[in-house]
């Protein structure tokens, strides 16, 4: 008896999910999505990859001239590596869905697809 008036109350409500991709879901204030990197902030103290429990950071080339690669299906998007950062040059983004990126460079691994974050040019 209890379950038939559980589903009659059910049937009255409004559903507890969404129809996607027709409706989009807004993130909430503190949700933790996209890593960023400003590179013009960064200056290459790696300290974000020797904090990242998910070994999701990776620098190309060294100090003040390097690029930094993330890889979005190893993070596991903590905010580590935003915590430990002393410039403030990573951020996280309410950007979650990361499945159509035209910045994923595609290795075939969903592993190993990344994001290159590229120091800006000086002259």
């Amino acid at each position: 008896m209890a379950m038939e008036s559980e589903l009659l109350k059910h049937l009255v409500k409004k559903p507890a999910t969404i129809v996607y991709p027709f409706e989009k879901w807004e993130p909430f204030d503190a949700f933790r999505g996209k890593v960023e990197f400003d590179m013009a902030k960064c200056i290459g103290c790696g300290i974000c990859i020797h904090d990242c429990p998910a070994f999701a950071i990776e620098m190309v080339g060294k100090g003040l001239t390097c690029d930094m690669k993330w890889y979005p299906g190893r993070c596991v998007y903590c905010g580590q590596c935003v915590e430990s950062c002393p410039r403030n040059a990573i951020v996280q983004t309410h950007e979650w869905n990361l499945s159509d990126s035209q910045s994923v460079k595609d290795a075939g691994n969903a592993s190993e697809r990344w994001i290159l974050f590229k120091r800006p040019k000086t002259e």
